[in-house]
């Protein structure tokens, strides 16, 4: 138990990790102009105002990567439940994601990312249970390996 809390914890700080070094990227091709004070609204949406839509993909990409890679992370590495861990990573990001989407005025269809949160982080759960289950079959249940044994004898 205490191993997925943590899992959870290092998948919300991985993803955040990946959407924040993706929207620097982001923020390089589109630098943010001298003299904006982003903590004013109305400074701050006439800038989005400007910026073309492949700066609104590059966030969304960033977003999204958030909640597939912080997903894939904690699924990765806790002990059990891989797919509950990643959509709990997908759900936070989702939260994240709403609060954003109610603070900054963006394009109506960036809208289409946030059940796309947690498409993402299903997938990144889905890879995880995959690859525990093809990783190995279980171990027999004792009375069948002692049955097989006394067969071969």
């Amino acid at each position: 138990m205490i191993r997925n809390v943590i899992a959870v914890i290092i998948g919300i700080i991985a993803g955040m990790a990946l959407n924040l070094g993706i929207l620097e990227i982001n923020y390089l091709a589109w630098p943010i102009p001298k003299g904006l004070d982003i903590s004013d609204s109305a400074q701050l949406q006439n800038y989005l105002d400007t910026l073309p839509v492949l700066a609104f993909l590059g966030a969304m990409a960033a977003h999204l990567a958030q909640s597939f890679g912080g997903g894939w992370v904690a699924a990765r590495l806790g002990s059990s439940h891989p797919m509950l861990l990643a959509m709990i990573v997908g759900t936070v990001s989702l939260a994240a994601g709403v609060m954003m989407m109610t603070m900054v005025k963006g394009p109506a269809w960036m809208a289409i990312e946030l059940p796309l949160y947690l498409v993402v982080a299903w997938l990144a759960g889905n890879i995880e249970q995959k690859r525990r289950a093809a990783g190995g079959t279980p171990a027999p249940a004792p009375a069948e390996t002692e049955k097989a044994e006394s067969e071969e004898a």
